[in-house]
């Protein structure tokens, strides 16, 4: 597969998505120490946890600024969750743009990274403000402590990835992976 170069230059010179989410938003940031690129992706996230407004800011090079287009173009209007999910597989992104030279193939998994970064601040500060009757662990896929634990419980479950498998929690940003272990372990021990 060649590179899109025609693609990469149209966003480079026309990129989407420049500048910062309306308030509030939820940033997160990705930088390469190889090459010394720098990526912010700002999210606004309405009610429904769909991604309403997504904007970056990026010093870096052209693969770097379309990679973060095309991300955002896929993530819009689409929940955290699906988001988060987009985001573990950079390959989305340089299938679009072809094959990169060797030297930028990091740039749409900075991308990746970024956005991850922005949806776990976003699931941070969710479950941080979460009111409910039950513990919200996972916020991509609002999946409670007492949903897990009875899926730990009726399947035997005993590792991260069965949880993930059963009932989706920890499938998106991962950030409720250290959540997920600890109901793991004391599952165990109350055994």
């Amino acid at each position: 597969m060649q590179c899109n170069t025609e693609l990469v230059r149209e966003l480079f010179f026309d990129p989407k998505h420049i500048g910062e989410a309306t308030e509030p938003n939820f940033a997160g940031r990705a930088a390469s120490l190889q090459c010394g690129a720098n990526l912010r992706i700002s999210l606004h996230i309405d009610e429904s946890q769909r991604i309403t407004g997504a904007k970056f800011r990026a010093a870096g090079c052209s693969a770097l600024v379309a990679s973060a287009s095309l991300l955002i173009d896929q993530v819009l209007g689409k929940t955290t969750g699906e988001a988060a999910s987009l985001g573990q597989h950079p390959a989305a992104i340089t299938e679009k743009l072809g094959e990169l030279p060797a030297e930028r193939r990091e740039c749409a998994a900075l991308a990746c990274e970024a956005l991850v970064s922005a949806i776990r601040n976003y699931s941070d500060s969710a479950r941080d403000e979460w009111e409910g009757d039950e513990a919200l662990i996972c916020t991509c896929f609002c999946v409670s402590e007492r949903t897990i634990e009875r899926e730990i419980q009726t399947n035997s479950l005993t590792s991260i990835a069965e949880v993930t498998a059963v009932c989706n929690a920890g499938a998106g940003c991962r950030s409720c992976y250290p959540l997920i272990q600890d109901i793991l372990d004391d599952c165990e021990r109350s055994k």
